[in-house]
């Protein structure tokens, strides 16, 4: 079985926010990050180059297949930020009609300027995907 790419490093998150190229997005990103650290009470870590992850879980499959990954995270992509939010965005609905500008994957949610956005919803789903991610993998489980 292949091993993820994606896991912590040692990489300094301040390094990589400051090389992001567009300057809004890299305004927009480090208060993602304050955020984010702020509602998690986690530290700031990079997980592979590009993500920038809040806590960790591990997790596994009833395949047999497991890992480790952030609880919430972002990226500052060329075009957009994504943010990592888990499980999803199922149960968000009345919160993401509320949010503003997005776009959505399954656990991904892209945001082209945090001005599109109203924070505070954002904010408020940051914390009900902690909330879930505590109660499906508690601490130290």
């Amino acid at each position: 079985m292949a091993e993820l790419k994606t896991k912590p490093t040692e990489a300094s998150v301040d390094a990589f926010l400051d090389g992001v190229a567009d300057p809004q997005r890299r305004e927009d990103a480090k208060a993602l990050r304050a955020m984010m650290e702020r509602i998690s009470g986690e530290p700031a870590t990079m997980w592979g180059p590009t993500m920038v992850g809040f806590g960790r879980y591990q997790y596994k499959y009833d395949s047999g297949h497991g890992g480790e990954w952030a609880r919430i995270g972002f990226s500052p992509r060329a075009r957009e930020l994504v943010v990592y939010l888990l499980p999803g965005y199922a149960d968000m609905g009345d919160l993401l009609g509320r949010l503003g500008k997005h776009k959505i994957g399954k656990s991904c949610l892209y945001i082209r300027r945090l001005a599109d956005v109203d924070r505070e919803v954002l904010e408020q789903m940051a914390v009900m995907s902690l909330e879930n991610m505590a109660k499906r993998y508690p601490e130290g489980a």
